[in-house]
């Protein structure tokens, strides 16, 4: 056999490995990292569940964008896609792009130069080449299969990038009751590449809200998971007035303290959390002082409490009503909604289609009717309504 012959021989057999990992592995990989725990029974009555659907519900953040699932068919694994959330009644969901994780990652201390595995999850997942050497491209290529299912599904799914869209999805939606309006976020800033003008290459690509930070410090500031525990950099306070005057709503759910602080003294616009549990309640490192969560609030701004166990101490529907009850009380019914961080390598006891057990848990625990579809979703819809970009 010729160098050649042994060359093409090589060369297809390591093809024929490659796609037997793209077919094999990326689908072990989700149901290993986006768990649904099974160990409650969980029952909805049928009370609960009729009142439940006569909500307008809304969930702040869903990393789901991330897996190689294609989100407008129904799974058996993961937390969410097009059909559980139709199932679910969820009228809103912000899908989050993920763009870059630490190895060994942390609530304590985590290094911007630990080797990164979104790389590893994109090879394995088959992602663009471009995709491998930047960020912004990473989260445009997770965008794109939104769009995608919006051209070719728009029965069951539109984007939403305006308040002017948002009041046309409204209406749809009383004639289309199943309509899933989606938006589009990113987990972590560092998704501009250190550059400011691909601010506006996530606006276009319809990127309506941006986390500052995630697992690590970055070119905007520190994380509350980070090295420094700095604040605002300045290449940070001038991409987060860019944003802000392009109406891009602003997430601090990975943010240092010190960061937090420094975009309140600054921000022109309400602020959001958008997967979180409340310090006082649920005392760790993932979640930032009640203070600060007070002063949001106080800025108009919106608490989204997650669903996994260090957000609310527990996962069952009791844990997070128990959550969402003490953020009620500490920062007022109307800044508080759901940020599940579905589909964020998180275990969880229920996947979206079920979400009515939260409004369950809440009505047993004798919240009143009009609090709870607030928190469902009332207080995300109004939130957009106002500030979203008007066009």
């Amino acid at each position: 056999m010729t160098k050649t012959r042994i060359g093409v021989a090589i060369f297809g057999a390591v093809m024929l490995i490659y796609a037997v990992v793209r077919l094999i592995v990326p689908p072990i990989l989700e149901q290993n990292m986006n768990q649904i725990d099974h160990a409650q029974s969980l029952e909805i009555s049928q009370p609960s569940l009729t009142f439940h659907n006569t909500l307008f519900v809304g969930d702040w953040h869903a990393d789901s964008t991330l897996w190689d699932r294609d989100l407008a068919k129904l799974s058996d694994f993961g937390h969410v896609d097009i059909p559980r959330l139709q199932q679910g009644n969820v009228a809103l969901q912000m899908f989050t792009t993920v763009t870059k994780s630490p190895d060994g990652l942390n609530y304590e201390q985590n290094s911007v130069d630990a080797p990164d595995n979104i790389t590893k999850l994109a090879l394995v997942q088959g992602w663009p080449l471009a995709s491998l050497t930047s960020l912004t491209q990473r989260a445009l290529y997770q965008a794109s299969k939104l769009h995608t299912i919006a051209k070719k599904y728009p029965q069951q799914f539109m984007l939403i990038r305006s308040q002017t869209e948002l009041s046309d999805f409204l209406t749809k939606r009383q004639s289309n009751p199943t309509l899933v309006g989606g938006l589009i976020g990113a987990e972590g800033a560092h998704a501009l590449d250190g550059k400011l003008e691909n601010i506006d290459v996530l606006y276009q690509a319809g990127f309506r809200m941006i986390g500052l930070q995630h697992f690590f410090d970055n070119q905007l500031g520190g994380s509350l998971h980070g090295i420094s525990r700095a604040g605002l950099t300045e290449f940070g306070r001038k991409a987060l007035s860019i944003m802000q005057s392009k109406g891009m709503i602003i997430d601090l759910s990975h943010s240092s303290q010190q960061t937090v602080l420094d975009v309140l003294e600054v921000s022109k616009a309400p602020l959001v959390i958008s997967h979180t549990g409340f310090n006082g309640h649920c005392p760790n490192q993932r979640n930032i002082d009640d203070s600060l969560m007070k002063a949001i609030a106080d800025n108009g701004g919106m608490i989204a409490v997650g669903y996994w166990v260090d957000a609310a101490c527990g996962i069952q529907p009791d844990d997070i009503a128990d959550a969402i009850i003490y953020g009620i009380n500490l920062v007022g019914e109307d800044h508080v909604a759901l940020g599940s961080d579905y589909d964020g390598t998180v275990i969880v006891s229920f996947a979206t289609n079920r979400i009515a057990l939260i409004t369950q848990a809440l009505q047993r625990k004798s919240v009143p009717d009009a609090v709870i579809a607030k928190v469902m979703g009332a207080n995300m819809l109004r939130f957009l309504q106002h500030n979203l970009p008007s066009d």
